[in-house]
């Protein structure tokens, strides 16, 4: 498995929290926090931004994927919107995580709770070339539900 490395910077309003983490040898994913001050509570239907209180230097060529935490959203209905978020190499603000919920009852969102994880993934960029005509394919331009299942 391939490692690079993260410089992370905390904020004020980190301060007292653990740093993300992978929690198992295995995950692909860092675990963030919920870095407000005060519990968020979220309506039936309600988004909100959560600050996470810190701030990334990822490395040339890669970014991070801003990603759903399942046990969340099976359990409570909660899930991202815009997701997966992408964090560029070269952005360098806080990273805050805008949560969703799609539950019937309201859900609170807890200092120090884990809300989203994010995976590190290295970034393929494209060359743009305009052509007359496009291989064809046995799909073509069959788009949603084309298959009939």
């Amino acid at each position: 498995m391939k490692e690079i490395k993260l410089e992370v910077k905390t904020l004020p309003h980190f301060e007292g929290l653990p740093l993300p983490q992978y929690q198992t040898e295995g995950a692909s994913g860092i675990d963030l926090l919920a870095a407000c001050q005060a519990p968020v509570t979220l309506q039936p239907g309600d988004r909100a931004l959560v600050p996470t209180g810190i701030i990334i230097a990822l490395e040339p060529g890669f970014e991070a994927q801003i990603r759903p935490r399942s046990g969340l959203a099976i359990k409570h209905g909660i899930t991202l919107l815009n997701t997966p978020g992408t964090i560029d190499a070269d952005y360098r603000g806080e990273i805050q995580v805008i949560l969703i919920n799609h539950a019937k009852e309201a859900f609170v969102v807890t200092r120090g709770m884990r809300i989203a994880q994010m995976v590190i993934a290295e970034v393929v960029k494209a060359k743009l070339e305009v052509v007359d005509n496009l291989d064809g394919t046995r799909r073509g331009a069959g788009g949603f539900g084309h298959t009939g299942h």
